[in-house]
């Protein structure tokens, strides 16, 4: 990345910072350019303003900025709502009216070792011109791979790094028709950041290995939406002594507590394996 590229570090308010976070936005911050810091709070039943102010307390214990004004995914859901409109004038969506247990991993970036069926495609035939309130929106997947093209994208961490060109048929068997629009929200997580990567002009995309396998489906909207595309850059994941991927859940990681206990922000990246920038 030029040393005038941009990253970000977005973490959802739905719990406290633990070291696995720390680690995510030390690496972001330790990324040559600027970092901005995203709040991606769509999930509004979830998200919590204890959490979001207990994640910017956080940040700067650990002596990082950014710049202000922070965005906010819940201020922008008209924009999210312009990108989903086009993806429909494209023939590219559908109306789906399948139960809520089908649909309720499309909010939240994918989590490590979730698995979701491919969507079989009941509701494929359905027109939007006969889309009720209660209905969520679909990708047709087939019809985008079309459209689009063969679709590739640059990987610039360590784990996996070089040009990636995904097969379309194995997208199509990993993905399925992808929810784009919630039917409590109308939007969701592929949407929302692909939208504001774009619009904040991000060059690189830090983010866990655990998103990897979703960059093709990512990279497939911006094509779509005729977005630029950014290098990405998935980097290890912090985990417990049972090789379990850190979660919020888990309070006795998070950096609070490190904090209560006297910790310093260079004991916590240490604590990481990494050094403080700067």
């Amino acid at each position: 990345m030029p040393p005038e590229g941009i990253t970000r570090f977005a973490p959802s308010p739905t719990g406290y910072l633990h070291l696995g976070h720390a680690f995510s936005a030390l690496t972001a911050w330790g990324r040559p350019g600027t970092c901005l810091l995203r709040i991606e709070d769509i999930d509004r039943p979830r998200c919590r303003p204890e959490h979001e102010a207990a994640i910017l307390e956080d940040l700067r214990w650990l002596g990082l900025c950014w710049p202000e004004p922070v965005w906010r995914q819940s201020d922008r859901l008209s924009h999210y709502t312009a990108a989903l409109e086009r993806l429909m004038a494209l023939g590219m969506c559908y109306p789906c009216r399948c139960t809520r247990a089908e649909i309720r991993a499309a909010l939240s970036a994918p989590q490590e070792g979730a698995t979701t069926p491919p969507y079989p495609g009941t509701c494929r035939g359905r027109s939007m011109a006969d889309a009720t309130p209660g209905d969520a929106v679909r990708l047709d997947l087939r019809r985008a791979l079309a459209l689009a093209g063969p679709v590739a994208f640059t990987e610039t961490g360590p784990l996996h790094p070089g040009r990636h060109t995904p097969d379309p048929g194995k997208m199509a068997l990993d993905f399925g028709d992808v929810v784009l629009a919630r039917r409590d929200i109308g939007t969701s997580y592929h949407i929302a950041v692909v939208v504001d990567d774009a619009a904040q002009r991000v060059t690189e995309v830090v983010r866990g290995v655990d998103l990897f396998d979703v960059t093709p489906l990512h990279r497939l909207l911006q094509r779509l939406l005729d977005l630029p595309e950014p290098v990405w850059h998935h980097h290890a994941l912090i985990r417990d002594g049972a090789g379990r991927r850190l979660a919020k859940r888990d309070d006795a990681r998070a950096i609070r507590r490190f904090r209560a206990d006297g910790a310093t922000p260079a004991d916590v990246a240490a604590m990481v394996g990494l050094s403080l920038r700067g």
